[in-house]
């Protein structure tokens, strides 16, 4: 069977941008040489988790797409060989921004970008302040490595994702992610959090009959505000088959440089055998689009 050699970086930030994408640059080129042939970034991967706050300073993080990162990773892309898929904050007109994921093929061109859709606003996670909702829809980016059904962080808690990139055709589902603890949560609530985060996609996995990558960031980062404990990321950046089968999972605290071999081919197996997506009753699903169905 084909198979794709995928190449993450589970990374530690720091207040110190300009490190952050040097030490990114670094690792992307060592994934290249080891074989990677796709490589994940986490989400929001050049700055610190700044949504912690709601500070309109942090607006300028925010820069144009095409702009100064797309062109440090389209070239990186373009010396490497690799499709890169990339985590920015875009800004797309004043006062309009977006949480961006850009993929770049192996030649350094933008294949596709796709514009978070779910945004969450939760306490050390102020995202509505910074991100206007995305308006590109649920579509697969086409690259030279297959196609990919790329989604963002919150987006992971919804099924109805993770499908409508499967129905339009999608042959992986891709999730770069910032997620942590929080500090006043027990040991226990926040192992039950890091596991429900990872179940959930190894269901959209099953539920769909495609591979999962998901890269997340680790390491702790203070809240500037002190109004909380900041947020411990919890890594656990993991790689799991059309089964929800497990192939890689990372650290929870450590950075890790992985390469996860995986089949492209599988899923049209599984699909045979789980054919989930024949079984479908579309026609009685139109209460999905509702926001509740009051009793």
């Amino acid at each position: 069977m084909k198979e794709l050699k995928i190449g993450f970086l589970q990374q530690h930030n720091t207040a110190d941008t300009l490190n952050n994408i040097g030490r990114l640059c670094d690792g992307i080129r060592d994934l290249a040489r080891r074989g990677a042939q796709l490589v994940v970034l986490q989400e929001l991967h050049n700055s610190l988790y700044f949504c912690q706050v709601e500070d309109v300073n942090n607006f300028d993080l925010a820069e144009p797409i095409p702009g100064p990162s797309t062109d440090v990773y389209g070239r990186l892309a373009r010396e490497c060989g690799v499709v890169l898929v990339a985590s920015l904050f875009e800004r797309r007109a004043p006062g309009l921004y977006h949480n961006t994921a850009v993929v770049f093929d192996r030649d350094g061109s933008i294949a596709g970008m796709y514009r978070k859709m779910h945004i969450p606003d939760d306490p050390a996670y102020y995202e509505k302040f910074y991100f206007t909702p995305g308006d590109l829809g649920f579509r697969p980016i086409d690259t030279s490595v297959g196609r990919l059904g790329v989604l963002v962080c919150w987006d992971q808690w919804y099924p109805e994702a993770a499908r409508l990139m499967a129905l339009a055709g999608a042959e992986m589902l891709v999730y770069p992610t910032a997620i942590g603890y929080e500090s006043s949560d027990t040991p226990e609530e926040q192992q039950r959090q890091r596991l429900a985060w990872q179940t959930v996609m190894r269901g959209h996995a099953v539920a769909n009959g495609l591979p999962v990558v998901a890269v997340n960031r680790v390491g702790h980062e203070p809240d500037p505000s002190q109004q909380t404990g900041g947020i411990s990321f919890w890594g656990s950046s993991f790689v799991c088959g059309p089964q929800g089968e497990l192939y890689y999972e990372a650290s929870t605290d450590e950075e890790e440089s992985i390469i996860v071999g995986i089949s492209m081919e599988r899923s049209e197996q599984v699909r045979r055998w789980w054919p989930f997506l024949r079984d479908r009753r579309i026609e009685h699903y139109g209460d999905i689009a509702r926001r509740y169905i009051d009793p």
